[in-house]
């Protein structure tokens, strides 16, 4: 039985203590749900199950960490997922020849972000679940076909790793500490910064070549300054939350030629901590300035 399965997922003291009532409430609830219904039942007691097992709970410091990061990290696959397809549709534009779309991986990986886009906009725009479940299936059908696809999308593994990597962060954090809306509409802001000058620049309209890869991960470092100096909440978490989720934006860092260049990558990485000890300073001072509040 598959329930009995995924009750030794959970750790052995929280099975004995529990394991008979999550029984009984899975069987009950099963008895009036759909078969979609009982598929997500089961997923939720298994991401439960996982989240227990990691330690990832809201009582927990990294559970608190990945719920702070969630919507960043959506942010960020929004902002990676609609670079992609501008680029795409930028050179769809110019190119000379009409729009072919075949069954083949690279086709897939273009409808795998077309649907982490739509799915992260959905996550923050205040339908978590549903958003979350469409962005977490666009990623990881995302990084198995930039896998398949090999040399032909240039990164099969960074990539494919980054992606997975930000799907484990958008499943694992606790589900009882939903974000507030003003870290989505951070997050959404973030995302429309770091895509909007890029997708312009794609389209030639900008009089520079190149931003080797580093203005999201600079969108994202400022995000995370803001965001810190107007909430109460801790600088050290929110810098923290930040690199939890900047992986799909360290790919873009490699597939945009980063590499090549070391002092505008280490810049990028750098920005992120460099945001959070600038708060910090900041904050520090507007507490000894009198008059001010914090």
């Amino acid at each position: 039985m598959m329930i009995a399965l995924l009750l030794r997922l959970y750790p052995r003291r929280y099975r004995r203590e529990n394991g008979a009532e999550i029984l009984a409430v899975h069987q009950e609830a099963a008895a009036h749900l759909t078969r979609l219904g009982r598929v997500r039942d089961t997923a939720d007691i298994a991401a439960h199950a996982l989240r227990m097992r990691l330690g990832l709970t809201s009582a927990t410091a990294a559970g608190r960490l990945l719920a702070e990061a969630g919507p960043l990290a959506a942010g960020a696959a929004a902002a990676y997922c609609g670079l992609h397809l501008s680029r795409w549709y930028v050179s769809t534009v110019v190119s000379p020849g009409p729009v072919h779309l075949e069954a083949d991986s690279a086709s897939v990986l273009l409808f795998a972000a077309a649907l982490a886009f739509v799915g992260a906009v959905t996550a923050l725009t205040g339908h978590r679940r549903a958003g979350t479940l469409a962005l977490v299936t666009g990623l990881v059908a995302l990084a198995v076909a930039a896998v398949v696809d090999g040399p032909a999308f240039g990164d099969p593994v960074v990539t494919p790793a980054m992606a997975l990597l930000t799907a484990f962060v958008l499943v694992a954090g606790p589900p009882d500490l939903p974000p507030d809306p003003g870290a989505c509409a951070a997050a959404g802001a973030m995302a429309a910064a770091a895509w909007l000058p890029l997708t312009v620049l794609y389209a030639g309209a900008l009089p520079v070549s190149t931003d080797y890869g580093m203005w999201p991960l600079l969108v994202l470092a400022a995000a995370a300054l803001l965001r810190a100096l107007r909430t109460a909440s801790s600088v050290l978490t929110g810098t923290a939350a930040a690199a939890t989720a900047s992986p799909l934006l360290l790919a873009h860092a490699r597939t945009s030629g980063a590499w090549e260049y070391p002092l505008p990558l280490w810049a990028g990485i750098a920005a992120i901590p460099l945001a959070g000890a600038l708060a910090v300073a900041l904050r520090t001072l507007r507490r000894r300035v009198p008059g001010t509040r914090d």
